[in-house]
């Protein structure tokens, strides 16, 4: 069955679902890291199931996504929000043990709320990342159903491993965060810049049209 596959294709998707699987697995776990006990279990599965339905539902639609132009400048800008929100998150809990004169402002909020914030993160990332996914295993497997369906299956199976791991680590050091974010930004620029040609062509064809 994986000899009709194709070897050198499934080698090529198992390779970007690690790489991009990985990277949804480090925001849901970012994110859940900063929660109460209590609800970070809730917020890797949320985050599991969220990401789950919307690759189904954006492979689904893989044909008409790849051809919006501009697909991953658009995803790229969800991403960076979703940046800026960790990074005001982050400096709120560095700054708990300073001094009033040097620490960041931050309105106190319950678990639930902090909760509810987190899922708002995880849900924006989701799309973001599911999105960047999709074309990805879309473009590897072209007209190959059986290819598409094995890496989703693939990529949402490694996200629910390496999102628990990804709050474990975390929460022992506490300093990777900033890598990561670091590492997510950079993710974001990347998604900007390949995005970026096909927004600046549909925006110069609209300006010669008008």
């Amino acid at each position: 069955m994986m000899e009709a596959v194709g070897g050198f294709g499934l080698i090529q998707i198992i390779f970007a679902d690690v790489i991009l699987s990985g990277d949804n697995a480090l925001i849901i776990g970012m994110a859940a890291s900063s929660l109460a006990v209590g609800y970070r279990a809730k917020a890797i599965a949320y985050g599991m199931a969220a990401a789950a339905i919307l690759r189904i539902m954006f492979a689904a639609a893989a044909t008409y996504l790849m051809a919006i132009p501009g697909i991953l400048f658009f995803a790229g800008l969800l991403l960076a929000w979703v940046c800026w929100r960790f990074f005001t998150e982050l400096r709120c809990h560095a700054n708990m043990n300073d001094t009033p004169a040097t620490s960041v402002v931050c309105a106190p909020r319950s678990d639930r709320r902090q909760f509810i914030a987190a899922l708002t993160t995880i849900t924006v990332a989701d799309v973001s990342m599911s999105i960047d996914n999709v074309v990805a295993v879309a473009a590897i497997a072209r007209d190959n159903l059986m290819l598409l369906v094995f890496g989703l299956g693939l990529s949402i199976a490694l996200m629910g491993f390496c999102a628990t791991l990804v709050v474990r680590l975390l929460n022992r050091q506490p300093w990777i965060s900033y890598a990561g974010l670091g590492f997510l930004v950079y993710l974001s620029l990347d998604m900007i810049h390949d995005g970026w040609p096909h927004v600046a062509a549909m925006a110069q064809s609209a300006m010669v049209g008008s």
